[in-house]
């Protein structure tokens, strides 16, 4: 009886409208949200194609290409059609942007983490602001003025953490890349002796991190994927997880905050912009007029205790109870003794604000009276969240997010809640890459409190 083994087959590449690896000649004419060039192509008619091929709306048909800016001529090479464009990879430059500056990093276009270091600094701004202001017109369908960006400090040196990723080595002769993702992939790792966006000391660590990686694959002592840390606070670095970092703030009194928290544990990464960031988000959340305020996704209390000597009373919220034991440990280390943390259930989350009132102080956190902050992860806020947020009806709510076209998509729900975008701030925490964070502030209208 003979077997027969089956054989694989690879999809055949989709060829409309252009053919794998054709090569054409375009203009980009802006950028996406993700930092690529994008750019309109006219179609010739093609007998029996696909009708949304034939709807060429706007110009012709997109092509998304990494790495090009606006105002370029380029000529790019064709690896992928979608249903609704196609995507490219850059061949040459024919004419090139005027706010086009040779990339710092030997990798750049290779590596996956930077997007902008083909584009002036300033430039990189402008285009951050505007993509602010396209997210808040076309996902929330409205028109605001958008402040520009706030600047980093530092546009190269800033990252206090990065962590580089290596597989295990197929032949422990060769060592294996550590690094970041190859661009344009979701598993080759290229290698990064050298990261410029991550802090002087972090790169000074870097070497010797890598040697003893290397020493051990050399043994065969990794049999599956890893990830290393490098986080820098005050000069020292540390590559243990369970470290215990400190980090100082200056907010403009008379001594720095100083902030404890593990060294896996979230924190924002661009420490030389955290002073004018919280300030900002304090400023805001303040000039609402409200005595109280919740910080609803606390962490080891970032804007809590940045924010607390503008109120009478401050609430942080927060669903890990490591994350709440170092927040009042920090109020405590902090003097300040108006702040309350507690461990949220993440169906309850203000559920408990309630209780915080005394017989001194029966209004406190009363909602009209009550500012909140909130700083989701990436993905935004779910909707129970935010049921529970507009059932609560503070005075007013500072949306902080590394995402905003997640922050974009919630904003809808609180308009449709009663709430007014007063202000749009960017900050650009992250240079040379397209990601940014995005304050919004929301004021409920009167007559509905």
């Amino acid at each position: 009886m003979c077997s027969v083994s089956a054989v694989g087959h690879k999809k055949k590449p989709n060829d409309i409208p252009f053919a794998y690896h054709q090569e054409i000649e375009l203009e980009i004419t802006t950028l996406t949200n993700l930092g690529s060039g994008l750019g309109r192509v006219p179609l010739p008619p093609i007998e029996n194609q696909k009708s949304d091929i034939e709807n060429t709306a706007g110009g012709g048909w997109v092509v998304m290409v990494p790495f090009t800016l606006p105002g370029e001529r380029v000529r790019v090479r064709v690896f992928r059609n979608q249903k609704n464009f196609s995507e490219a990879d850059l061949v040459e430059v024919l004419t090139p942007s005027p706010h086009r500056v040779a990339a710092t990093c030997p990798l750049f276009a290779r590596c996956g983490g930077c997007q902008y270091q083909h584009l002036a600094y300033a430039e990189q701004l402008l285009w951050k602001q505007r993509q602010v202001t396209e997210l808040l017109r076309h996902m929330a369908g409205i028109e605001f003025a958008v402040s520009p960006v706030v600047p980093s400090p530092r546009e190269f040196g800033y990252r206090s953490k990065i962590t580089p990723h290596f597989n295990p080595p197929r032949d422990v002769v060769v060592p294996p890349p550590i690094g970041f993702l190859r661009q344009g992939t979701r598993f080759d790792i290229i290698d990064v002796p050298r990261c410029p966006i991550a802090t002087d000391a972090i790169n000074a660590k870097l070497p010797e991190v890598r040697a003893r990686v290397h020493a051990r694959a050399a043994t065969g002592d990794y049999t599956r994927a890893s990830t290393l840390l490098l986080r820098e606070a005050s000069g020292q670095v540390t590559t243990d997880y369970e470290a215990i970092i400190t980090e100082s703030i200056d907010t403009g009194g008379a001594q720095p905050l100083k902030l404890r928290f593990l060294a896996r544990d979230f924190f924002q990464n661009n420490p030389f912009i955290l002073s004018a960031f919280t300030g900002y988000v304090r400023a805001q959340a303040a000039a609402s007029g409200a005595r109280y305020l919740v910080d609803a996704y606390c962490g080891s209390g970032l804007f809590a205790l940045t924010a607390a000597p503008s109120f009478t009373r401050v609430a942080g919220i927060e669903l890990s109870e490591s994350s709440i034991r170092f927040a009042r440990e920090n109020a405590t280390a902090n003097n300040l003794p108006n702040v309350t943390f507690q461990a949220g259930d993440a169906a309850q989350i203000f559920a408990g604000l309630p209780t915080l009132a005394t017989p001194a102080d029966p209004g406190a956190f009363a909602a009209a009276d009550t500012a909140v902050i909130i700083d989701p992860p990436r993905k935004g806020c779910d909707e129970p969240f935010l049921s529970q947020l507009f059932t609560y009806a503070p005075r007013a709510v500072v949306y902080v997010s590394c995402d905003p076209a997640t922050q974009m998509r919630d904003l809808k729900a609180f308009l449709a809640a009663g709430y007014t975008l007063t202000a749009a701030q960017p900050f650009d925490l992250f240079p040379q890459t397209r990601h940014l964070e995005c304050v919004l502030t929301l004021v409920k209208a009167p007559a509905t409190q």
